[in-house]
């Protein structure tokens, strides 16, 4: 099956280790010397409608890509897990979870 980059626009990405939605492919990494795709990329979720910026993009290199279907593009990634961050914003000090 062939794609054009624009299709991957409109494919939305499911990681298999846990099932999550990551977003759908924004970019992608093309060696120029062969003219392989290397990776695509996800472009970070917005904080606070924007406001606050967004989180880290994420770049899946082509090993990780697991099968590209018609709608759906499924990868397999571990991704760093959220709740290991550092506390200590504005929500843990008000809640008192100081560390």
């Amino acid at each position: 099956m062939n794609c054009f980059i624009t299709d991957m626009h409109e494919k939305e990405v499911i990681n298999l280790c846990d099932g999550a939605k990551l977003g759908n492919v924004c970019d992608v990494e093309i060696d120029t010397c062969t003219g392989c795709l290397v990776s695509v990329i996800i472009f970070g979720r917005s904080k606070c409608f924007g406001l606050l910026g967004r989180e880290e993009d994420i770049k899946i290199c082509w090993d990780e890509i697991k099968v590209i279907g018609d709608d759906t593009i499924l990868v397999d990634i571990k991704l760093p897990n959220k709740s290991s961050k550092q506390s200590g914003g504005i929500l843990d000090a008000l809640m008192g979870n100081r560390t």
